[in-house]
């Protein structure tokens, strides 16, 4: 779902590669979904979502529903976006009353605020930009089903029960359409031992949208992730010049929303 998850380095979550199975359980969904597979712990989200992987190169993300996104979503997005990009094939996806889960194989690559790569945030940072920027060349505006602009976003809030202040329902003229990622931040790029990037997981808001939604966030999410003075350098990776008008305003489009 689009939030900032809890990867390692982030002082309110899971370092995974500490975590036991006291600090981060599977729950039973995930121990049948496991199939006797081991089990390491990814994430856990902020609304209790959690996601392991397997010792036989599966993911299983597990969660509560909600009303932002949904498993089931995520899956139709993964599937259209695997034709033009790296993204994760779903294997299984299921659910009940309250709770959803997922199944895709494992892709190469280290979310880009894991422990190495949070030592080395200018590799990092530059092969989130330039993944970014690839995602968007990669994937074809006029065949997306799905959208991620401003009045559907604002719709999803209302729905959810937020009101999206009024100045936020005027947003600047579109730069450039594009399929956002919809939840561009940091961990949701994988990066290879070369230090480039190699795939985007975690798009269970993808959709098309005016491409600064996800820069404004990409950018944003170095300083959670790496610390302040990492935007520009994003930004240059991407390929374009900073646009303050346009970070300003997603970016509390984002914080609203």
């Amino acid at each position: 779902m689009p939030q900032r998850p809890f990867w390692a380095g982030d002082p309110r979550g899971v370092d995974p590669g500490a975590a036991t199975g006291a600090q981060l359980p599977p729950p039973a969904r995930v121990r049948i979904l496991a199939r006797g597979a081991g089990l390491v712990p990814l994430w856990r989200n902020e609304i209790g979502g959690v996601t392991f992987r397997t010792d036989d190169d599966r993911v299983i993300k597990f969660g509560p529903r909600n009303a932002e996104t949904s498993f089931r979503e995520e899956a139709a997005r993964l599937r259209w976006a695997s034709a033009y990009t790296s993204v994760p094939r779903v294997l299984e996806l299921g659910g009940d009353a309250t709770q959803e889960w997922m199944v895709t194989v494992a892709l190469p690559g280290l979310s880009a605020v894991t422990p190495r790569w949070l030592a080395d945030p200018a590799t990092a940072v530059a092969a989130v930009g330039a993944g970014l920027r690839a995602f968007h060349d990669a994937l074809p505006v006029r065949l997306c089903p799905f959208v991620w602009d401003v009045p559907a976003r604002i719709a999803n809030a209302a729905v959810r029960g937020i009101r999206v202040p009024d100045a936020l329902h005027h947003p600047p003229p579109v730069d450039r359409l594009v399929v956002c990622h919809g939840d561009a931040c940091c961990p949701n790029t994988l990066v290879g031992d070369d230090g480039r990037w190699t795939a985007h997981v975690d798009l269970g808001a993808l959709g098309v949208g005016d491409r600064w939604a996800d820069i404004a966030v990409a950018a944003m999410s170095t300083v959670w992730n790496y610390g302040p003075g990492w935007e520009d350098a994003l930004i240059e990776a991407y390929g374009v010049a900073p646009d303050p008008a346009r970070l300003a305003y997603y970016r509390e489009l984002w914080d609203a929303t």
